[in-house]
This record gives C-alpha cells, structure tokens and sequence, in this order.
C-alpha cells in the first residue's frame, strides 16, 4: 500500500471518527485565531482558550493590541507561558496588521512567516482554516502518529511536512492534519496509547499487540 492509499483509508475512518474537525481553539475572527495559536506555542489549547476572552475583550482588533501596555498583555496571557516572548510576538505581529490597512491576514506561507512568531505549523493553520488551502499541520500529535502508522521516519517537523506535501494528495492533506491530531489525544497518547479500542488498528504497524500467556486475559 502506497502512503496515499493508506492516507485515502486512514482518512475515510478518521472522518468518520471526527466528523467535526474544526480548531480546538476558539475564535470569532481571523485576527483571534492567529493570535490564539501564537499562544498555543508549549502550552494546551484548553489554557489558551481561558485567556483569550479576557485578550480580546480588552483588544478587540489589531490596533487596540499593537497600542497596548505589554505589562497588561503579559499579565493577562502569563498562564500559557513564555508570556513576556508572546506578548512581544503577539503584539509586533498586531502592529503589522494595523498596517495592512483592512486589518487582514496575508495569505501566503512566505508572508505568515515573516509575522513574529508565526512558524509553519501556525502559518498552516491559518492557510487551512482561513483560507481553505490544503496543509499539512506538524504538531506534536500529528508528529507522533504519523510515525507510528508509517507515513514518515523523521522527526523534525518541516522535513515531516515536506514528504507528506508529496505523498500526500492534495485532496486530503488538510483533513488528514485534524484528524491525526485529534486521534492522538483520543487514542494514540505518547504513553499507553489505547491500541485495543483504536479503529486504525489493521493499518498500524507500531500496534501494541496484546500479552499472551498463562497470565492473560481470556
């Protein structure tokens, strides 16, 4: 089986499996959402959805934020950590923006990047969601369960996105991002990942086979 045929079989489950696959992260605009997963960086989604409220509550738009006192900014986003980097990023990246004039995101890998803050799993996110184009978005989960059904050895996330943007159609790759995502904190954890309840069980090579002996389960 090819990596597209098994990206075509494991997708078709997982869809299933995920039928809503949007962000974890909450958001009501395109601004909210890239300064959300600029956040998102070593902490949880979960702790970044508790303080955004609160963010953008104060800072509704990029030029409120770009204008703000960092000391309030970092107060407000100090639970997701680093938060004197991330208020700087947060805030520089809220300046450039203002400058855009209609407040919108660029649209393109070059021009998120450039944005402080802003590598290519974030870049990605918003070219998927924002944008709609397809993408390959390395996360941690993403990362570890992609190892273990095969679809690629590295370990280092660009070169990860990389091979799969060519073994990968085009078709599936924003789809084949969430729901790897999402299947690994469901199902495959970094530790005792739940192998027997998984349903992409007879595609996994790296599947925990259950113990045999007197001592088993019947």
């Amino acid at each position: 089986m090819t990596k597209a045929e098994k990206a075509r079989a494991v997708t078709e489950i997982l869809n299933r499996e995920y039928p809503d696959r949007r962000p974890l992260l909450n958001y009501r605009t395109p601004y909210e959402l890239l300064i959300a997963v600029i956040l998102s960086a070593q902490t949880t989604d979960a702790g970044v959805n508790r303080v955004t409220p609160e963010l953008f509550r104060r800072f509704p738009d990029p030029a409120d934020l770009a204008g703000a006192d960092p000391a309030e900014v970092e107060e407000i986003i100090r639970p997701t950590g680093f938060y004197r980097m991330k208020a700087a990023h947060i805030m520089k990246t809220a300046a450039a923006l203002k400058d855009r004039g209609d407040h919108s995101l660029p649209g393109s890998m070059g021009e998120l990047t450039a944005l402080p803050g802003v590598g290519r799993k974030t870049a990605n996110v918003i070219l998927y969601h924002i944008f709609d184009e397809p993408a390959i978005i390395v996360d941690t989960h993403f990362k570890r369960v992609s190892r273990r059904l095969g679809f690629t050895k590295f370990t280092e996330p660009e070169k990860i996105e990389k091979q799969l943007l060519r073994a990968i159609p085009r078709e599936l790759q924003s789809d084949l991002s969430m729901t790897l995502n999402l299947h690994g904190r469901r199902y495959c954890f970094a530790r005792k990942p739940e192998c027997g309840a998984c349903p992409l069980g007879e595609l996994c090579p790296s599947r925990l086979k259950p113990a045999s002996g007197p001592d088993s389960p019947s």
